[in-house]
């Protein structure tokens, strides 16, 4: 079951430049840590596919498996796992996280913190 859900995980970042497991959806978000993170992509302008742990289960613990990371949300940028909440906030508000876009290749606004 768990190679299952890890080659969708996988199929998942391949296809796409922004990944964020989140609890909800970016337009309902189910959790503040989910829409905090939402928050500051939509602040940069960056296009994501949101993916609602909330409906699978399977998916949900497999998420965790996969990174070793006991937290949702959890983004990832063009396959990398960046991290959950507080690690993406902070990124943010240091210029990290525009720095990591840039060098990664995913157009952004460059707002400041």
């Amino acid at each position: 079951m768990q190679n299952v859900i890890f080659e969708r995980i996988e199929k998942d970042l391949k296809g796409n430049d922004v990944v964020l497991y989140m609890k909800g959806t970016a337009a309902f978000p189910q959790c503040g840590f989910s829409a905090l993170v939402v928050q500051v992509l939509s602040q940069l302008g960056v296009p994501f596919k949101d993916i609602n742990i909330l409906e699978d289960s399977a998916l949900r613990q497999g998420i965790k498996d996969y990174t070793n990371w006991p937290t949702i949300p959890q983004l990832y940028i063009k396959g990398e796992f960046v991290g959950g909440c507080d690690i993406v906030r902070e990124m943010y508000q240091s210029g990290e996280l525009q720095q990591l876009l840039s060098d990664k290749g995913v157009a952004h606004q460059s707002s400041a913190a």
